[in-house]
């Protein structure tokens, strides 16, 4: 038996059963019965702070949870997502005493395999911290597993586990399947940050697609002093990118920087497929020769050929405010839900790009239409990819650490410059034409053979031998409802008769059994009427589900199948 994680469970309970009880009245105002609560924005915001504040309080494993929370706006409303974005990765570093016996314990003696080694943490985090070293008269940077963080996260995740039928009884079916694989996803991301050996591999093969890139510094892996729970990397020392008064003063043009950064993330999630996924302003400095360096690939991720072809395309369409490629782009990523009314989304997309553009038709930034679209498309039901949520993440936090470089960044411009060298945009024209192309082909022969065909029809009509069959598609089930509300109607009609009846011929107490039926039945005619919460519409076609049926067996759409 596991007693630490059933303690861990009376902890974790004990911090959110408040927050709890206040989502069951707002189902029910008084817990088992009553009606639900109207919650404003305020009152999510002042929820958000004080579920943020228990993270904080349970320490590593859900600080990392609502760190991913902040990239998932199909599961949490806007509040909770602004909120979550403030979590930062950064906590007390441990004695130096417990990180000696990690370090020991894979390296052997600290004073054999190292010529010097500064004690003093420089800086700590919720999973690892990094201390100063040198090897071989080099100066690195070791980075320790936090002592105890194993048994830690694995009692918290089943806790988690356990956790979730209660937390799914407070959200509706649509944010179920979300919940479950978060579930899974938090799982495995946790796990390879804790895995040293795994951030190693990313971080050579992301360092390994900038080599010749004069403008990017990402450190070296010492492989020799790098094991699962130690991580020995070169110590490239830099200003935060964030620290404006330095940088400033240092002489750096911080437009360029801003291009740079942008640049890079777009190398990463098109070209390469393997991204650094934490750019906060920790993980980013300027070196005193103006080279970007990236720290900690802890979080990183991949994104695969398909998923990069629609950011292209989202890219290219934002840039030419082309509302239906927007929305076509964000449906077949998985983003949007083709269940989203086309219309109402439109308008958001046109109101955000509006709200953005300002005086000049070309400053409007991803950002503003992401946040626009994270803000709405909580009212839809999601299943959104675990890595195009970090993608969407990265993009929003890179823009905002770009307009603190620069403030009048245009982030749009830089992109559509970068997909235009690259030959992407090229790349998209040609192959419209090439699509206009196959339609005229196709339509070609279809003028050819449709003609027969028609005089052949024309034939049977004239013998009288032609026969239609036609099969009414009911996909909003209105005839059954239509049907079911009449039934009702006349059952509930009889029955206030027969009750009238009653209580004038016979005894008060079948007379009330009957008036009890009459109730039951003008509730069940009463709730065929309700109307569902949300703004929702019939599923539309697009070339992802289309593509989805085509590849599936028996012509069945297929979910969108995840990276991880």
């Amino acid at each position: 038996m596991n007693f630490r994680a059933y303690w861990r469970f009376l902890v974790v309970a004990r911090q959110f059963l408040p927050l709890l009880l206040a989502y069951a009245r707002d189902r029910n105002r008084f817990l088992l019965f009553g009606s639900s609560r109207q919650v404003t924005s305020e009152q999510r915001r002042e929820r958000a702070t004080a579920l943020m504040d228990s993270l904080l309080t349970l320490g590593p494993t859900f600080i990392k949870l609502g760190q991913l929370l902040s990239t998932r706006p199909d599961i949490l409303p806007p509040e909770y997502i602004d909120e979550f974005s403030k979590l930062q990765d950064r906590v007390p570093p441990a004695d130096w005493e417990d990180a000696r016996q990690v370090l020991e314990s894979e390296l052997g003696s600290v004073d054999e395999r190292f010529a010097t080694f500064d004690t003093e943490a420089i800086s700590g985090a919720s999973l690892g911290q990094v201390y100063r070293a040198e090897v071989d008269g080099e100066t690195v940077a070791v980075k320790v597993r936090r002592p105890g963080i194993e048994d830690l996260v694995e009692a918290d995740l089943r806790v988690i586990r356990w956790s979730l039928p209660l937390i799914m009884y407070f959200v509706g079916e649509t944010r179920s399947f979300s919940l479950e694989t978060l579930a899974d996803e938090f799982s495995k991301t946790i796990r390879e940050e804790m895995d040293y050996e795994r951030e190693a591999r990313m971080l050579a093969e992301i360092r390994g697609n900038f080599v010749g890139n004069d403008r990017i510094r990402i450190p070296a892996v010492v492989d020799s002093h790098s094991t699962q729970r130690v991580l020995t990397m070169e110590y490239v020392p830099g200003t935060k990118i964030n620290d404006i008064e330095d940088l400033d003063e240092r002489g750096f043009d911080r437009t360029q920087l801003a291009e740079t950064l942008q640049n890079a993330y777009l190398q990463m999630i098109i070209d390469d497929g393997v991204f650094h996924a934490d750019p906060h302003p920790g993980n980013l400095a300027v070196q005193d020769d103006g080279k970007l360096v990236f720290y900690d690939f802890g979080m990183s991720g991949r994104v695969d050929p398909f998923v990069q072809e629609k950011i292209v395309d989202f890219y290219a369409a934002v840039a030419d405010q082309n509302i239906d490629a927007i929305l076509d782009a964000l449906i077949e990523m998985g983003t949007l839900s083709p269940e989203a009314d086309r219309q109402v989304m439109g308008d958001v997309m046109e109101l955000a790009i509006a709200d953005a553009r300002g005086e000049d038709i070309e400053q409007y930034r991803v950002q503003q239409i992401i946040q626009q679209v994270e803000d709405t498309i909580y009212e839809f039901p999601l299943r959104l990819p675990s890595n195009l949520a970090l993608v969407l993440r990265v993009a929003t936090v890179v823009e905002g650490v770009c307009v603190t470089l620069d403030p009048e960044f245009d982030f749009i411009s830089v992109a559509t410059t970068y997909l235009r060298e690259e030959g992407f945009i090229a790349a998209g024209v040609r192959n419209y034409v090439e699509d206009r192309a196959t339609e005229v082909q196709d339509a070609a022969t279809s003028a050819v053979r449709i003609p027969p065909k028609l005089e052949s029809v024309l034939d049977r009509v004239e013998r009288e031998d032609l026969q239609v069959r036609a099969d009414i598609e009911d996909s909003d089930r209105l005839l059954a409802t239509m049907t079911k509300r009449l039934i009702l109607g006349m059952m509930l009609a009889s029955t206030i008769f027969s009750t009238a009846f009653l209580y004038a011929e016979a005894t008060p107490v079948i007379a009330a059994v009957t008036g009890a039926f009459v109730l039951v039945l003008a509730g069940a005619l009463w709730w065929s009427f309700r109307k569902r919460k949300g703004l929702r519409a019939k599923p539309q076609f697009t070339r992802q589900s289309m593509r989805d049926r085509q590849e599936s067996p028996g012509g069945l759409a297929t979910s969108f199948d995840d990276e991880n």
